[in-house]
């Protein structure tokens, strides 16, 4: 299987990563990618950047580098257990890309329920495009009934490079790519990385796709046309 675009990176925008723009654009083109997002975290998060660096995205940086397609995003935080995000409507809209995600330094976890219907709202946020990293041990829900309520609202399943090896995270990310089997859900491969060399490195997530026999059809980037349109729905840029 072959993913043509890492929609989940990170940047020194960031503080806890490490590579530049043009480090990351230049990794995924070597990497063969035919596209890459830069999704650094919110204002709100600690190591987040002004709101300034998402205002200038679509000035400063060009849509091309090194051949390689660039995608303005976001990976925003979960601020609360009715599924908003840490940045503006307006904000969101602006950009092509925002992940939804749950970091506990700033939603702390609760019951299995209320993380459930943490979720089920997030699904229903129409500014997401995709949820982020959903195996977090430390944010546990019912996987079956947050899945398909996903599949429902038409958002992507993130299988996230990174916290593959988080401890006890794998064993997670199984049982989810099992559901996303059963149901037919669409998923998207990342890697979100931190640092140049992370960039398009699928190796971990393509193993356990090969294992589980998962369906190439259920891999949202693995086909450049289905990202192409998706991200051309908004503003028809790339």
């Amino acid at each position: 299987m072959n993913i043509c675009a890492d929609l989940h990176t990170h940047t020194v925008a960031s503080t806890h990563a490490y590579s530049t723009v043009a480090e990351m654009a230049a990794e995924a083109a070597r990497k063969g990618l035919k596209a890459i997002a830069f999704t650094d975290h919110t204002p709100a998060s600690t190591d987040g950047p002004h709101i300034w660096h998402f205002h200038n995205l679509h000035k400063a940086i060009p849509r091309e580098l090194y051949g390689v397609k660039i995608i303005y995003g976001a990976e925003a935080s979960v601020s609360d257990y009715e599924g908003r995000l840490d940045f503006p409507q307006k904000e969101c809209e602006a950009l092509d890309w925002i992940i939804g995600s749950v970091h506990t330094e700033i939603l702390p976890s609760h019951s299995v329920e209320k993380n459930t219907e943490t979720y089920l709202k997030l699904a229903e946020n129409p500014l997401v495009d995709v949820i982020g990293h959903p195996a977090n041990v430390k944010f546990l829900f019912d996987y079956e009934k947050g899945l398909k309520k996903i599949r429902e609202c038409g958002k992507l399943v993130e299988l996230n490079e990174s916290t593959i090896r988080w401890k006890n995270t794998e064993k997670n990310y199984i049982e989810i790519l099992k559901l996303c089997k059963k149901y037919e859900i669409p998923i998207i491969v990342n890697t979100d990385a931190h640092f140049m060399t992370a960039a398009g490195d699928f190796t971990e997530s393509l193993r356990m796709l090969d294992e589980l026999d998962f369906p190439e059809k259920l891999v949202f980037n693995a086909d450049w046309e289905r990202v192409r349109e998706h991200i051309n729905k908004k503003h028809g840029i790339i």
